[in-house]
This record gives structure tokens, sequence and C-alpha cells, in this order.
């Protein structure tokens, strides 16, 4: 979690999501309202849950190929390209827009990751072949050997 004292930078510059991409405070839009969490008496008088939307599909500073990537990564969080960000668990909206930066920028990382490297089949080595097969005998053999009966003859 990302704590920041006194007035943070994301405010007036921008959220830094990574050392190539910083999102412009004028492409976030807040909503601010009444928390229904903790907060004793001021819960009432104070908007302190705050709301962060971020427009992935009109950004600016996203290029094409990232933009696609994030709405295929982040598609079951976001709603016709905007992703929505609710923070309500502090009793003050400061600390609570600190919190939905922190979310956004975790999730924006998250979703410009590219997919992991897919697994190359290999065939398995004759001696782990041979192995294989040899345990398999000896099962086999534990298994005929537990089977069978004495005969009556002796």
């Amino acid at each position: 979690m990302m704590v920041l004292t006194g007035r943070p930078k994301e405010y007036h510059m921008g959220l830094t999501i990574n050392a190539y991409l910083v999102i412009p405070s004028k492409e976030l839009k807040w909503r601010f309202s009444r928390s229904s969490g903790p907060g004793g008496q001021g819960v009432n008088t104070t908007d302190s849950r705050v709301e962060l939307t971020f427009d992935i599909k009109s950004s600016s500073v996203i290029g094409a190929f990232h933009k696609q990537r994030l709405l295929e990564q982040l598609k079951s969080r976001s709603i016709n390209g905007r992703l929505i960000i609710v923070a309500a668990e502090q009793r003050s909206q400061h600390q609570n827009r600190q919190l939905a930066l922190a979310r956004l920028a975790n999730l924006l990382q998250e979703g410009l990751k590219p997919p992991p490297k897919s697994r190359k089949t290999t065939k398995p080595t004759c001696a782990s072949q041979r192995r294989r097969i040899d345990a398999k005998k000896r099962r086999s053999a534990l298994k005929q050997k537990r089977q069978s009966k004495p005969s009556t003859d002796d």
C-alpha cells in the first residue's frame, strides 16, 4: 500500500505506473460520497468514500497495443473500457484517495505484464521411460505375489 505524507504528487502530475507510463491527472475522474464504514459521528457529514474512474479506451498516453492488452486482461474488472476503483475503508477522504490510486496503479501494472512463456513440449528420455516401466513391473509382481494362493497338494 502506498502511504504518502502531505499532498501526494499524483494529484498534480499524474499517476506513475512504471518508468515509461504516467497517467495524467486530467484522465482520472474522481467521485466522492458518504461512506458507510467506520467514522463515528463524522460518517454522516463527510464524503470519505472515493470512486476513481479511468477510461482505458480514451487514454492518450497508452498505445493501441497496450490498450488492447489492458482491455483483455482487465475485462472482468472494467465496464465499457472504464476501470472503476472504490475505496471506503479509511476514515478520511485523503487516505481513501491514496488507496484508490495505489489499487489503480497495481491493476495497470498487472494488466501490462506480458503473458508468461508457453511451455515447450518435450519427449521423455529413454532412461526415464525405462525407470517407469521397471517400477510398473515391480508393482505388478508385488500384486501378483499377493494373489497367489497356497496349493492343496502339500
